[in-house]
């Protein structure tokens, strides 16, 4: 008999609508309409409007809560803290992780390449990535913290692996994490990884200027 599998609470279900551009920044979310769609009652709904509001990924529209976006100073922040809390995933990583954890990233490297002409799937892959990184520094108050990074990447529009060429580039910086952590070597893997999100970072502002540059 096949296992069930544990049912998504009401949190989860709005955050990974908001992840995946179901609602998109500035976006109102309405309680009942929300219950609706996810078949839940108002009341987790509720609380679960409650945390995402307290963790500021919804912002208050006069008597409505919209989903917040970040502006120039906000994402310079975010990349700033996540920068660093990444390259200590891989340095710690590259003392901890196992052979088969290294495996493991090696072969989503491999794989992913099979999804450059998909930016939203390469998205999600990338994302599975950096995850797989962050459990293999076997430190549960990092991997905390970067959850919450990660959950505010969320209020990103658009994904910078969007970029012409930005796939391949990103996939070769991933493969340069991976050889590091495999080397054991804690420096060049957190020298590799701060790379990569500065890269990302130079791309998702070229991404947000070109896109002002056309509402203006």
């Amino acid at each position: 008999m096949s296992e069930l599998k544990p049912q998504k609470d009401a949190y989860t279900l709005i955050l990974e609508a908001i992840d995946t551009g179901v609602y998109r920044p500035g976006d109102r979310l309405v309680e009942s309409e929300l219950a609706e769609r996810f078949g839940v009652s108002r009341t987790p709904i509720r609380e679960a409007l409650q945390r995402l509001e307290t963790q500021s990924l919804l912002a208050r529209d006069g008597r409505s809560l919209i989903v917040a976006s970040l502006d120039h100073n906000q994402l310079s922040e975010l990349y700033a803290v996540r920068a660093e809390l990444e390259g200590l995933a891989a340095r710690l990583a590259a003392r901890h992780a196992s052979v088969e954890e290294v495996s493991v990233l090696r072969d989503m490297v491999e794989e992913d390449r099979n999804l450059l002409d998909d930016p939203a799937a390469l998205s999600r892959a990338n994302r599975r990535f950096h995850k797989q990184i962050h459990l293999a520094s076997h430190n549960r108050y990092l991997v905390q913290q970067l959850d919450l990074v990660h959950r505010t990447m969320a209020l990103m529009a658009t994904t910078s692996l969007a970029a012409e060429g930005r796939g391949v580039d990103a996939l070769a910086e991933h493969e340069a994490i991976v050889n590091a952590i495999e080397a054991r070597d804690e420096d060049r893997a957190d020298d590799a990884l701060k790379n990569h999100i500065s890269k990302a970072f130079t791309t998702r502002l070229k991404l947000d200027s070109g896109r002002n540059s056309r509402l203006s």
